[in-house]
């Protein structure tokens, strides 16, 4: 006779004790930890609701009330938002990313430990993501930052955790990595760079079973991309079946409109329409001249094209796009290094306009022209206005204050935070466990020699592997360029990379991989004995 099954009880005074004995074990990354959460628990305090980003958050909400794609902006993270609808609570919404951001440097610090690295360097590469005042400021909005940033996190934990992927973890981390190009279409790079990270890792492109695991990563990973995609074809048949939005062309047009010169391209046609021919001098970054160069909006009208994030507008600004990149390909990888280089710039300034700046901010007050507006003849998800579905969904009107919880996390956030400068150094400490400067030969004491022509000569730049630095660091890379290479640079676009940058600089202090060496053969003793054991069993 079988005895009764056995049912799975957990004990919360034995979690709790597990909880206590690991905080005690790691004191240094508790208090860290302990300090972000005081930190976002200021935000929540401080701010009852959430706050929002003009235009793209009313979207978002919008999407959740009544689910549909949009023609400017993937939807997926308003299924997040729709998953929480029952509750009818902004502040449930931040709570859940403010902890999305927290367990985001947990996953930092457990690899980091996994990898070898020390207790102290592994909570310094968290401070970025616990400490950063504007990353706080983004949990606490309604935008897709904080949620793409936890599934990025989470597939690359996994991938990372064994030396060598696992069929299930591939299958897993994939459909990850594909809601997070659904959240953020900016993701859709991360759909190359991670297969071929799985090839590269260990020499899987000399073996069949490599291939298999990046082929079965990249199948799904494109389950959630295939799905939205035909879902946004279904809405709007007159796309292309890959599509996910209708404005690349109108992004990409902004892109070039900060180096498009009308006499070097030569456009023709209806080309020739949407080629700016204001002086350089005279025009905004690509962030705010979108909004209103008339190139893209009346002419493009008036043309009977459609707009710019029509089937139509779309095709023709991305092929202009296309033929001036072609054109001035100098200018744009100028383009493309100067803006990368506002990332590490201080002091951070009003780009791409003070305006958008602004809703990095916290403030003490906000006025109702800041507010969602309530314009019954501009609805951006049809069906209501952005101040009415934030009313629905929330129950609770914007812009509420409390002064005592939001004048500390206000000035904390104007101080503390990841400074341009010290983002470049965590980008060079990463760049450390990819590539190595030594020097080879006998070098002399002081300064001197150090500095010699001979000590120069005799630095060599070679390969170290170090942990596994490389996919993090290759992340915060593609994720920093990718923005700035298809529309412009925002200082928005540093929250997903800031985490993965960390990351990548902590596992180049992890110990260096070698060969263990073979214990001393005894006196006496033959130098070599050949074994058939195989290594799983000798």
């Amino acid at each position: 006779m079988k005895g009764p099954d056995k049912i799975l009880v957990v004990n919360p005074r034995l979690l709790l004790l597990r909880l206590r004995q690991l905080a005690g074990e790691h004191k240094l990354f508790s208090w860290a930890l302990a300090a972000g959460a005081f930190l976002r628990l200021l935000a929540i305090l401080g701010y009852p609701g959430a706050l929002w980003f003009s235009g793209d958050s009313y979207v978002y909400v919008g999407a959740a009330l009544r689910p549909q794609p949009n023609l400017s902006k993937s939807t997926g993270y308003s299924f997040f938002l729709r998953a929480l609808l029952p509750f009818h609570s902004f502040t449930l919404v931040t709570t859940v990313q403010h902890l999305m951001g927290l367990a985001v440097a947990v996953m930092i610090y457990v690899l980091l430990r996994r990898y070898g690295v020390s207790k102290l360097w592994a909570t310094v590469a968290t401070l970025p993501q616990l400490l950063d005042g504007f990353i706080i400021e983004d949990e606490h909005m309604i935008m897709a930052e904080s949620l793409f940033t936890f599934l990025l996190m989470v597939a690359t934990l996994l991938l990372l955790w064994k030396p060598r992927s696992s069929w299930w973890t591939a299958v897993v981390a994939g459909l990850l990595v594909g809601a997070a190009a659904v959240v953020r279409t900016e993701g859709e790079v991360m759909l190359a760079v991670i297969p071929l990270f799985l090839l590269v890792r260990g020499w899987g492109w000399k073996t069949l079973r490599g291939w298999a695991v990046a082929v079965v990563f990249a199948v799904a990973s494109l389950v959630p991309v295939g799905a939205y995609a035909s879902w946004f074809h279904h809405h709007n048949p007159s796309s292309k079946p890959y599509d996910m939005t209708m404005s690349m062309g109108f992004y990409v047009w902004g892109r070039v409109s900060s180096f498009a010169n009308c006499a070097v391209i030569k456009p023709t046609g209806q080309q020739a329409l949407v080629c700016p021919t204001q002086p350089l001098v005279d025009r905004t970054p690509p962030g705010d001249y979108i909004w209103h160069a008339p190139y893209v909006h009346q002419d493009i009208s008036t043309a009977a094209i459609g707009g710019p994030v029509s089937a139509k507008g779309n095709q023709l600004l991305t092929s202009f796009a296309i033929h001036a990149i072609e054109a001035q390909p100098v200018d744009y990888v100028k383009t493309v290094v100067k803006d990368v280089g506002l990332a590490f710039g201080f002091p951070r300034i009003g780009y791409p306009d003070p305006g958008t700046v602004s809703y990095y901010n916290f403030h003490l007050h906000y006025n109702e022209s800041y507010l969602p507006p309530n314009l019954l003849n501009h609805e951006w998800i049809k069906g209501g206005t952005a101040y009415s579905d934030w009313i629905a969904y929330g129950h609770q009107a914007p812009g509420v204050v409390d002064k005592v919880f939001a004048a500390p996390i206000l000035a904390y956030q104007r101080l503390v935070f990841t400074y341009g400068p010290l983002l470049a150094v965590i980008f060079l400490m990463g760049l450390g466990g990819v590539l190595s400067v030594t020097a080879s030969g006998r070098r002399g004491r002081g300064l001197s020699s150090m500095m010699s022509w001979a000590a120069m000569r005799s630095l060599r730049l070679h390969w170290r592997p170090r942990g596994t630095s490389m996919l993090p660091w290759v992340t915060a890379v593609a994720l920093l360029l990718a923005p700035i290479a298809v529309a412009d640079f925002d200082y928005r676009y540093l929250i997903p990379v800031i985490p993965f940058a960390a990351m990548g600089a902590g596992l180049s202090f992890a110990p260096r991989r070698t060969a263990p060496k073979p214990d001393p053969a005894p006196a006496g003793a033959p130098a070599a004995i050949e074994s058939t054991v195989p290594d799983q069993v000798a």
